[in-house]
C-alpha cells in the first residue's frame, strides 16, 4: 500500500466508492478511507438495500395473507420467521458489499480502513479502529464523501432497543405490538410499511399538517389516504415533547404545533426519523476553514470544490437532495472533472423514490413551485384504475401526473403513485434531460398491456386527448 495518492476518498458509501472507481478508471491512483468494517456505506449497510430487502419479503408476506385469494389461489395463514427474514437480509447486503470490494481490486484502488482527519490539503490521517499507529496519507487532492447521519430530536434518546433510528427498525428480533414513527418523511414511511405488513399496529407523529414534505401536495394527499387504507394511522401537525423508556415500551409526550393539551401515546418500539444531517463531524473542516452553510453542509463550486483549494466535497454533505443515486452522479462528475474533463449534475432530474406499495415517484418541480415561482403550466392526469396492466394485476391504485410548460410544451416535472412508480419516472426523467415535451412522450409507441402505457396516456392529457378515460 502506498502513502501517496492523487486521490484520497473519504467514506466508501455510493458517492465515494462510486469516485474513487471512476477516478481509478481515469488513471488516478486512488485510495479511500472508510471506518465502517464493510464498504457501501450506510445506504447499503444500513439504509437503502437492507430496507428494500425487508420491503420486498413483507410485500410477500402481505400478498401471501391478503391478495393471493383475489386470483383464486387459495394458501394458509402465512407464517413469519424474523431471524431468517434478517438473516437473508444481512446475506444480500454481505454479497453486495463484497462485490465493492472486488471492484476495488479490480480498479486497484486501496481501501484503508479508519477514521479520518484532514490534517492540511493534501494530508489525511487515518486513524485505525482497533490498536495500531495512526498512518498520514499524501495526495494530490482529497474528497469527502462522509454522508449523512439520523438527525436528532431533544428529548427522544436513541437506544436502538425501545428507540430505534432507521438502523435499529432494520434489526428488530420481532415484530412490535405497537410502532409509533415520528416523522412522515420516506424513512418513516418505508419501514413503517414493513412492520404494518408483518403485523403491527404502526402510528405516524408528523410535526407538518401532511406527509412526504417536499412533494407534490395533491399527490401526497392521495397517499397518505391509500396508506390509511392499509392501517396505518396519521397524527399530523403534531410535536413529540419527550419520552421515557420503561421494561414494557416507550410513553410519548405529543402536543399540537398550534397549541392545545398535551397526551401521552405509548408503544413498544418508537422511530425517531425526522430527516438526516450532514455527517462532518471530526474531519477537521474547522481548522481547515472550510466553509459550511447554516444546515451545516459544505458549500462547494461548480466542480465540487470547497473553500480550500484541493478539497472537494459530494453527496449529502453538501447542498442538495439528499440521496444515493445522487451521491452517485457527484462522484462520477467530480472524479472527471479532476481529470480535466466537464460536466454537472442537474439536481432538477434527480428522482426521488418512496418504496412503499403503491410506490411514489417524483421528478422535477411540483403544482406548488410552478405556482409561487408564476409558471404557466398544464397538467395530464392518468389514473391507474384505466391502466390494462393494472387491472390485471389488480393493481389500481394511484394515478400519473405529468406538468408541461404552457406554451412550449416542455415537461417541468412528473409525480407518481402507484404500482413500479419508481421505474415508470425514468420515462420522464429521461425524457426532462433532453429537453422534451409531452407531445414527445405522448407520440411514443409504448408496449400494450404495460404499466408504462399511463405514462403516455398522461402524456396526452396534457392536451387533453387522453385516449382510455
Amino acid at each position: 500500500m502506498s502513502d501517496t495518492y492523487d486521490l484520497v476518498v473519504i467514506g466508501a458509501g455510493p458517492g465515494g466508492y462510486v469516485a474513487a472507481i471512476r477516478a481509478a478508471q481515469l488513471g488516478m491512483k486512488v485510495a479511500c478511507v472508510e471506518k465502517r468494517g464493510a464498504l457501501g456505506g450506510t445506504c447499503l449497510n444500513v439504509g437503502c438495500i437492507p430496507s428494500k430487502a425487508l420491503l420486498n419479503a413483507s410485500h410477500k408476506f402481505a400478498e401471501a395473507e391478503h391478495h393471493l385469494a383475489d386470483f383464486g389461489i387459495q394458501v394458509g395463514k402465512p407464517k413469519l420467521d424474523v431471524k431468517a427474514l434478517m438473516k437473508r437480509k444481512t446475506e444480500i447486503v454481505t454479497g453486495l458489499t463484497d462485490g465493492i470490494g472486488f471492484l476495488f481490486k479490480k480498479h486497484k484502488i486501496d481501501w484503508v480502513q479508519g477514521t479520518a482527519t484532514i490534517l492540511a490539503p493534501g494530508q489525511v490521517e487515518v486513524a485505525p479502529n482497533g490498536d495500531g499507529k495512526a498512518q498520514t496519507l499524501a495526495c494530490e487532492r482529497i474528497l469527502i464523501a462522509t454522508g449523512s447521519e439520523s438527525t436528532p430530536l431533544p428529548g427522544v434518546e436513541v437506544d436502538e432497543k425501545r428507540i430505534v433510528s432507521s438502523t435499529g427498525a432494520l434489526d428488530l428480533t420481532k415484530v412490535p405490538e405497537h410502532l409509533i414513527v415520528i416523522g412522515g418523511g420516506v424513512i418513516g414511511l418505508e419501514m413503517g410499511s414493513v412492520w404494518k405488513r408483518l403485523g403491527a399496529k404502526v402510528t405516524v407523529v408528523e410535526f407538518l399538517d401532511r406527509i412526504v414534505p417536499g412533494t407534490d401536495a395533491d399527490t401526497a394527499k392521495r397517499f397518505q389516504r391509500v396508506l390509511q387504507k392499509q392501517g396505518i394511522e396519521f397524527k399530523l401537525g403534531a410535536k413529540v415533547t419527550g419520552a421515557k423508556t420503561g421494561k414494557s415500551g416507550v410513553t410519548l409526550t405529543v402536543e399540537p404545533v398550534k397549541g392545545g393539551e398535551t397526551e401521552e401515546m405509548t408503544a413498544d418500539v418508537v422511530l425517531l426519523s425526522i430527516g438526516r444531517r450532514p455527517l462532518t463531524a471530526g474531519l477537521g473542516l474547522e481548522k481547515l476553514g472550510v466553509t459550511l452553510d447554516k444546515r451545516g453542509a459544505i458549500v462547494v463550486d461548480a466542480d465540487f470544490e470547497t473553500s480550500v483549494k484541493g478539497i472537494f466535497a459530494i453527496g449529502d454533505v453538501i447542498p442538495g437532495p439528499m440521496l444515493a443515486h445522487k451521491a452517485e452522479e457527484d462522484g462520477v462528475v467530480a472524479a472527471e472533472i479532476m481529470a480535466g474533463q466537464s460536466g454537472h449534475v442537474d439536481y432538477n432530474l434527480v428522482p426521488n423514490i418512496v418504496y412503499t406499495w403503491p410506490e411514489l415517484a417524483t421528478v422535477g418541480k411540483t403544482e406548488e413551485q410552478l405556482k409561487e415561482a408564476g409558471v404557466e403550466y398544464r397538467k395530464g392526469v392518468f389514473p391507474f384504475s384505466a391502466n390494462s396492466r393494472a387491472r390485471a394485476n389488480l393493481d389500481t391504485e394511484g394515478q400519473i401526473k405529468i406538468l408541461a410548460d404552457a406554451r412550449t410544451d416542455r415537461i417541468l416535472g412528473a409525480h407518481i403513485l402507484g404500482p413500479d412508480a419508481g421505474t415508470l419516472i425514468h420515462e420522464i426523467c429521461m425524457a426532462m434531460a433532453f429537453g422534451g415535451s409531452s407531445e414527445d412522450v405522448a407520440r411514443m409507441c409504448h408496449g400494450h398491456p404495460t404499466l408504462a402505457e399511463g405514462v403516455k396516456e398522461a402524456a396526452l392529457a396534457v392536451d387533453g386527448r387522453p385516449i382510455h378515460i
